[in-house]
């Protein structure tokens, strides 16, 4: 009992002195951390130091790493910014990965595969690594940015097809190894089954769950929850024949919304962080050197003609859906490797008897040989990146900021907004993401720091845990959203004001609970408009007049819209093809209403307020 004890202990301080080890050195080299894993995993594992025997055992617990991340990824991808995704999930994700299996498929032909296999090893290969591609936008902070939504929506939608690829193999068996209709029939149902089951249990329990338990003030409980409701999501999806990792993140989607979302961000992040990098770990062992050696020509061939006809069909896909060079070309050196539900496929292939046993180790081989080579290709691509990174210099990163007020984006708008501030002497501190902007504002005396509103880390260290107020002045609409979500979360302390894109936006602020939204055309199109009038030669006063009726308007339509839904105020515009309105002769009234752009102020039939 004791040497198996210690045994089992010897196993842990391994796979811990590996990581400590090598993933400093590497990412010390420049390599990335995922590659550090993956050599540690090489060295210490069956046809390295053999100081361990069955990988395969220590791969099905790291999944687990995986599992956790992508309830991590659901939990930052509300309902609402899903929908907004669907354009990229089912139209950029079909599209890359039709045009991908096509031509890989044509590669598996040109290495000799029959036609099914070379099918199946595309298929399999044209899954891209969840992990590695969240692991590397998580290190670069890109996973909230434009090109970042891009690859995520792409991993989703592979993540949902190793359902119907699974079954496509079940249909590709022989007779004899198949089994009848109906038993196929019942694994579908069943998978329907299983997630509705976990649909349910999202939308009616575990909002309830956390809030009974968030009484008890136990943090460990909370905690515990957290766990359990990842590993039983997992675990429902996996009796369901569906994917662990697809059951993570739909827990994740369902608890969006949920206001203990951050709470149990905090609490599975450390469990999150050591089951991703035994993961890659146990990728690393599971590369088998005996197949690499005894096939070799296969597996010299396959790798680079896989990976690079994959980069080619993923630039050429971005590239037609008009994608910049820079990031085409970063999507595909990102996503040109194979992936861990390769080795699903090809397992579940190989059982069923399409595919032979030695196509099966040697595709393994193939897909984790390209996981191994993606840090290295980045590394070689990287001389474009680090030109644009030596831009930076003389641009100082926010750290350690505090001010009574944040101000993020330093466009116009944001320009024009801080000199109110400055003209009191408001303590700000400005943070943006162009660099080029950012030296233009020093020449002329402003001090602005380079950070990316959207990282949480990055408002921290910007000084939005102690401001009074952060004024989100940012020209994206996407960005602002999520600005807003992170500092109603992590920051109730400070006033929060948004520039809003339009109507629609102002709307979705108001409704997230912002203390100001404001549209960012609104008082100059109200003032362009009263211009007119008065170059038309109407009476100052009077144009005055006509515009605070208008701005009066404006307030009660939007209110409307505000209860009502949108477009429920479309009625109260006055337009050039109806019947000539009625003039603007609205008796003043003695009321507290909402002023120029939805916010308290005086009676709107007076004079509007200077600056509206």
């Amino acid at each position: 009992m004791a040497a198996a004890d210690t045994s089992q202990l010897f196993h842990v301080v391994v796979l811990l002195a590996a990581a400590v080890v090598a993933v400093p050195l590497f990412r010390r080299l420049g390599l990335g951390s995922v590659l550090g894993y993956l050599a540690a995993g090489v060295a210490v594992g069956p046809f390295g130091f053999a100081l361990f025997a069955r990988p395969e055992a220590i791969l099905h617990v790291a999944e687990l790493g995986v599992v956790l991340f992508l309830f991590v990824v659901g939990m930052e991808m509300r309902p609402s910014h899903l929908w907004a995704l669907r354009r990229q999930i089912f139209g950029l994700g079909p599209l890359q990965i039709g045009a991908c299996a096509l031509v890989l498929s044509g590669c598996g032909l040109l290495l000799g595969l029959r036609p099914a296999v070379a099918f199946i090893a595309a298929s399999g290969f044209v899954l891209t690594s969840t992990a590695i591609v969240m692991q590397m936008l998580a290190e670069r902070g890109d996973i909230a940015t434009p090109r970042g939504q891009k690859m995520v929506s792409i991993l989703l939608f592979e993540d949902l097809l190793i359902v119907p690829l699974l079954a496509l193999v079940a249909f590709m068996a022989p007779a004899q190894v198949a089994g009848d209709g109906g038993s196929r029939l019942l694994s579908i149902a069943i998978a329907a089954a299983s997630l509705a089951a976990l649909v349910a249990a999202g939308l009616f329990l575990l909002n309830p769950l956390f809030r009974l338990l968030a009484t008890a003030r136990a943090r460990e409980v909370m905690t515990a929850a957290a766990l359990l409701v990842v590993l039983g999501a997992a675990l429902l999806m996996e009796m369901g024949g569906l994917s662990m990792a697809m059951g993570a993140f739909i827990a994740g989607v369902l608890l969006s919304e949920s206001t203990f979302r951050h709470q149990i961000e905090a609490d599975i992040e450390p469990f999150r962080g050591l089951l991703l990098g035994l993961f890659f770990l146990a990728v690393g062992m599971s590369l088998d050197l005996a197949v690499v050696a005894a096939d070799w020509r296969f597996v010299l061939l396959a790798v680079p003609l896989m990976m690079c006809a994959k980069a080619a069909c993923i630039y050429a896909v971005a590239r037609a859906l008009r994608a910049g060079h820079a990031d085409a070309m970063d999507r595909a050196v990102l996503m040109a490797q194979g992936g861990e539900f390769a080795f699903v496929l090809y397992s579940a292939a190989q059982s069923a008897g399409v595919i032979p046993g030695e196509v099966n180790n040697a595709m393994t081989a193939v897909v984790v040989l390209s996981m191994a080579l993606t840090p290295l290709a980045i590394l070689v691509t990287r001389g474009a990146r680090r030109r644009r990174a030596a831009s930076m210099d003389g641009v100082e990163p926010a750290s350690g900021q505090s001010g009574s007020v944040l101000i993020i984006g330093f466009g116009r708008f944001g320009q024009v907004m801080s000199q109110s501030l400055l003209a009191r002497d408001v303590d700000v501190t400005i943070i943006d993401s162009d660099v080029d902007m950012i030296r233009s504002a020093a020449s002329f005396g402003f001090k602005v720091y380079y950070g990316d509103g959207t990282r949480l880390d990055v408002l921290h260290a910007s000084g939005a845990g102690s401001a009074r107020a952060i004024a989100v002045c940012v020209d994206d609409a996407g960005a602002a959203d999520r600005i807003v979500e992170l500092a109603k979360g992590a920051f109730p302390q400070a006033r929060l004001l948004v520039r809003a894109y339009d109507r629609a936006h102002k709307l979705k602020l108001v409704a997230a609970g912002v203390d100001v939204a404001i549209r960012e055309t609104f008082a100059a199109a109200l003032q362009f408009g009263e211009a007119a009038l008065r170059e038309l030669d109407v009476d100052p006063g009077e144009a005055a007049r006509v515009t605070a009726e208008v701005r009066k308007l404006e307030v009660e339509r939007f209110e409307l819209e505000r209860m009502a839904g949108f477009g429920a105020g479309a009625g109260m515009m006055r337009t050039n093809t109806g019947p000539k309105p009625t003039p603007l002769t609205t008796p003043r009234r003695q009321a507290r209403v909402l002023g120029p752009d939805g916010e308290p102020g005086d009676d709107p039939a007076g004079p509007p307020a200077p600056g509206a």
